[in-house]
């Protein structure tokens, strides 16, 4: 017997509603993107400008990437435990105000005096902790929203949005860095004499994501959103905070099918979230013969794999939301783009050239959206509405606490192996990984209807195959 399941109702309002809340979530998301570009742009060129502060700027930019990172992991549980408790409207609305009080702080430390890097690591940690509180209350509630054969539309609609934003942030962000100095070029009175007594434009840059907040804020606050009953609240027992803290735990341990998803892309994202540390020593190293004959500098070589891999995700983006995905069998609309990803990420690391390395990397970039949405739609077909903020929160956490493992250990293997070396085996491992999957009897069980959930605190043993 199965636990039904609220589900929403498929009607124009509901989806007007959703379109309301991806605009205001993609005004953030590209402001967000503008907010982590130009405090990278403020502790390499404002900070750290000198070649012998290399040591002193490569602590920075680790320190902040991660505070925020580890932050966000370590209050996932606490979160989607809140999120399943209170209002989840106005737990966006507050984080979303919350959000834009810190960078409104942050600018005015930056413009007054020179901050410490300890603070810069605080701010970050604080934007970890709000950010995965506005997550888990986010992602809760437009699965309530759309009707179940319309979310891989829904979440390829908000894969986009990640996409577009790493595609238009760099550039948005290095224009507005640039802006003061354009402003000193030319008559510096009038309207423009506040601007060209700044450094650089990063301050702007932290204004305008502020600003981003407030409007989504602002739509927050006119929508109407569905915030589904938990009965055990109002029940005799009610559970405590701490065991909807580790609900999430029982709930995910006794669905095989779903914690065997789950660990294969805590795999998957073992193998790939060093791209960020490779692809700077692959343009450097492994492509330099290429880029010399071609007179091609490094910095427009790392720009090209960057905008590459982030065309293929707005494309692979498209794609989901204009098809509306698989409607049946998502599973494969997972395992199969994840075949295809890890095979092109074998071959970035060996293609020796620029161009072929950037359609690699694209084509990666297109398989990624594709099986995030897959993946997105089948935990939220699978999971009651009303019991996501505490499943989403540990799923979060047990897929994505091997990617500061994967960081780490590409710096310390990078010294060692070529980078291209790193990329061919880590692809050829997810690529083994995920096919080997294609082939798991468990996996297959994943259209099957959800079965019901323990209460929380209740132990439960595993599923068998």
């Amino acid at each position: 017997m199965t636990t039904p399941q609220p589900a929403p109702a498929p009607d124009a309002g509901h989806w007007r509603t959703f379109l309301w809340l991806w605009g205001s979530q993609a005004l953030s998301v590209l402001g967000g993107g503008l907010t982590g570009f130009a405090l990278n742009i403020y502790l390499t060129q404002t900070r750290f400008p000198l070649d012998s502060q290399r040591a002193e700027l490569a602590q920075a930019l680790s320190l902040t990437a991660l505070g925020w990172t580890l932050a966000a992991l370590a209050g996932g549980p606490l979160a989607g435990a809140l999120a399943d408790r209170w209002n989840r409207r106005r737990m966006m609305l507050t984080c979303d105000l919350l959000s834009a009080v810190l960078l409104l702080a942050l600018t005015a430390v930056i413009v007054l005096s020179t901050p410490p890097v300890w603070l810069l690591v605080v701010f970050t940690v604080l934007q970890g902790l709000v950010g995965t509180f506005h997550s888990s209350a986010f992602d809760t509630s437009y699965s309530a929203l759309v009707p179940r054969d319309r979310l891989p539309r829904a979440n390829g609609m908000m894969q986009t949005i990640w996409s577009l934003s790493g595609l238009l942030s760099p550039a948005l962000a290095a224009l507005l860095i640039g802006l003061p100095a354009l402003a000193r070029r030319g008559d510096p009175g009038g309207l423009t004499a506040w601007l060209a007594g700044w450094t650089d434009g990063v301050p702007l840059a932290l204004l305008l994501d502020a600003g981003s907040f407030v409007i989504a804020a602002a739509v927050v606050w006119r929508l109407s959103l569905p915030n589904p009953p938990r009965a055990d609240l109002n029940a005799a027992r009610r559970p405590s905070l701490l065991a909807d803290m580790t609900f999430g735990w029982t709930y995910i341990l006794a669905r095989r099918p779903l914690l065997n998803l789950l660990l294969t892309f805590a795999v998957v994202n073992l193998m790939t979230s060093a791209l960020g540390v490779l692809h700077p020593l692959l343009v450097r190293f492994t492509l330099a013969g290429d880029l010399r004959a071609h007179g091609i500098g490094t910095e427009t070589a790392l720009a090209t794999l960057w905008t590459a891999m982030s065309a293929g995700g707005l494309i692979g983006g498209l794609l989901v939301s204009t098809t509306g995905g698989l409607k049946r069998r998502r599973v494969l609309g997972v395992l199969g783009p994840m075949v295809l990803a890890g095979a092109l990420h074998a071959l970035s690391g060996v293609a020796g050239t620029l161009t072929l390395t950037a359609l690699c990397i694209a084509g990666f970039g297109i398989m990624t959206p594709i099986m995030n949405a897959h993946s997105q739609s089948i935990w939220q077909s699978q999971v009651p509405t009303h019991m996501q903020g505490r499943v989403f929160s540990v799923r979060r956490l047990i897929a994505q606490f091997t990617s500061p493992l994967s960081t780490a250990a590409a710096g310390l293997l990078a010294a060692t192996y070529s980078p291209g070396a790193l990329l061919l085996w880590t692809g050829v491992v997810m690529l083994i990984v995920s096919a080997a999957q294609l082939l798991n009897p468990v996996l297959r069980r994943l259209d099957d209807p959800a079965e019901p959930a323990p209460a929380p605190g209740d132990a439960r043993p595993a599923m068998t195959p």
